[in-house]
């Protein structure tokens, strides 16, 4: 008889979480049922729904936990900075890389429902790293540096970018006339755009 491993409800709770973030990158929102997220993990429906209560509540669960996910891999990302100039192109890999994987539909599914976040703060560190960036590199160019709200602007655009690229970027390419391959040359503007953000201005073309 095989003895039964009991864990804590922590590392249950995440390994369950882990679980159906693999099915929501295999297969979308629609894949991440409280069977086969049990299935995955090795444990009864039960199980799941004592951890999460509802199938809805795993699924909010689970937007946080891609939230956290990408709060870990943006701190690995800007521990890197910390020698020489900030390259913003890990930054905008790294978010499209977690919408890329189901967390763009599983977000628009959840707001269809009418859930909202309430939290606030995902990049705060992102932008406070991307101004300090720009003040240092303004103050050795004499160039003007951009406002804080500069940069809280240009990185929330790029969030929202990449946030519902998966959803309705192809559209909006081809609105435009751009085919598939333009994503990522898309991605590659946005870097561009952070670049030139942290660049600031030259004194002579800010406006009077």
């Amino acid at each position: 008889m095989a003895t039964r491993v009991r864990r804590n409800p922590d590392d249950a709770r995440r390994m369950i979480l882990e679980a159906a973030s693999r099915l929501l990158a295999a297969g979308g929102p629609a894949a991440v049922q409280v069977r086969a997220v049990a299935a995955e993990v090795g444990v009864s429906d039960a199980a799941v729904n004592h951890h999460f209560g509802t199938r809805d509540r795993l699924l909010e669960s689970l937007l946080r936990f891609g939230g956290t996910k990408l709060k870990a891999e943006l701190h690995a990302v800007l521990g890197a900075w910390t020698d020489g100039p900030i390259d913003p192109a890990e930054l905008v890999h790294a978010l499209a890389a977690l919408y890329a994987d189901g967390y763009a539909e599983l977000a628009l599914a959840l707001h269809r429902s009418g859930w909202r976040d309430t939290g606030s703060g995902l990049l705060d560190e992102v932008v406070d790293r991307l101004h300090a960036q720009a003040l240092r590199h303004c103050a050795v160019t004499g160039r003007t540096p951009p406002a804080r709200e500069a940069v809280q602007l240009t990185v929330a655009g790029l969030h929202q970018a990449v946030a519902t690229d998966p959803v309705l970027g192809s559209e909006f390419r081809r609105s435009v006339g751009l085919d598939e391959t333009a994503r990522e040359r898309m991605l590659d503007w946005w870097v561009e755009i952070l670049r030139t953000t942290v660049a600031g201005q030259d004194p002579d073309s800010t406006p009077r």
